[in-house]
């Protein structure tokens, strides 16, 4: 079974102002929602929502910090948005969202310095350590499969040619060997690179942007927005393949971004499928990239440092997720070989990404 989430655009601009005044959340209450989400009576994206609207009215404390792991399943999102509130509700003034023309400036110069970049982009390649996992849709757990390593070569023009290097350790130096990360069979993933960014700042696709709160990725602040964009604009494609039997579709898309108040630039992206067809066998497709600055060549660029992909795929009457975990090291410039070393055969995991 071979799956696919390439993507080919994104998204624009609107700008709609949110934050309604809620009471606090009480620790009883918030304790009962955790209970809740584990009895599954509540939602953790509820929750999430929840906690975000209307905030903490207690001290966050080592011992609740324990409690949203267990009974939340250990879900970063929970979590991240519970470390926030608490940021809020310690230093509110320094935490509270810009005003809507504040707003308005960031999405406008963070669009300008990443179209910008997008224009000085270098030629480069970098080595992709994937760990490549399914479990049953809606457990949160996962099985390891393998671990690829992927030979990325990128152009300045925006192409991307991917040569799969090793299998669980296993260097492909057989000249007859699949030599396409997609051809490995399973689930592969494409245009993490300055496709995304790039299309999500384009004016033409007529991206919503609904800044949501504040937040703080690898100690920089940041401005949180969710986005939405419609199928004939997003224009992302899903492949399904089994048996050499292939279809694709065309899907929508809505997610979050994460701007760094003080640089304009995108530091996280987080995406979602939307208007999949019913019956297509892949039924949620979502994908997770963290950015962080790199040198290529003594310069500095923001580039892709993990991704998270996952698509929800039914087969036999069952729901299965795929997940690849990827991370991405060893950028240099256009032409370098890519060595293979021994920390290519260690798993990646969430706490080693």
């Amino acid at each position: 079974m071979k799956f696919v989430l390439s993507l080919f655009v994104l998204v624009a601009v609107s700008i709609t102002s949110v934050i309604a005044q809620e009471k606090p959340i009480s620790q009883a209450e918030y304790v009962q929602m955790l209970y809740g989400i584990e009895r599954k009576s509540r939602k953790k994206e509820d929750v999430v929502d929840e906690i975000r609207r209307r905030g903490i009215g207690f001290a966050l404390t080592d011992g609740l910090r324990s409690l949203t792991r267990s009974k939340g399943a250990n879900d970063d999102e929970l979590k991240r948005a519970l470390e926030e509130a608490e940021r809020r509700r310690k230093n509110p003034e320094a935490t509270k969202l810009p005003s809507e023309l504040e707003i308005i400036g960031l999405i406008d110069k963070t669009r300008r310095k990443t179209l910008d970049a997008v224009e000085e982009m270098p030629d480069f390649v970098v080595k992709q350590q994937i760990q490549r996992s399914v479990g049953y849709a809606g457990t949160g757990t996962f099985r390891n499969q393998d671990k690829l390593v992927v030979g990325v070569s990128y152009r300045s023009t925006g192409e991307e040619s991917y040569k799969l290097l090793s299998i669980n350790g296993a260097i492909q130096v057989n000249p007859e060997a699949k030599s396409g990360y997609s051809e490995a069979g399973g689930t592969s993933s494409t245009g993490e690179f300055v496709t995304m960014l790039a299309t999500i700042f384009k004016p033409e696709n007529d991206a919503d942007f609904i800044p949501i709160q504040t937040d703080l990725i690898r100690g920089r602040d940041t401005v949180l927005f969710e986005f939405t964009v419609e199928r004939d604009k997003a224009k992302q494609r899903i492949v399904s393949g089994s048996g050499g039997f292939t279809q694709s579709t065309i899907t929508g898309m809505k997610g979050r971004i994460w701007i760094d108040r003080s640089d304009f630039r995108v530091l996280r992206v987080e995406s979602e499928a939307t208007e999949i067809p019913d019956g297509f066998p892949v039924t949620a497709a979502r994908r997770t990239i963290d950015y962080d600055w790199t040198m290529i060549a003594e310069e500095k660029f923001l580039l892709p440092l993990v991704s998270d992909v996952r698509l929800t795929v039914r087969e036999g009457g069952r729901q299965f997720e795929t997940r690849n975990l990827i991370r991405f090291t060893n950028y240099q410039k256009f032409g370098t070989d890519i060595i293979i070393g021994p920390e290519d055969s260690e798993p990646i995991t969430e706490e080693n990404p």
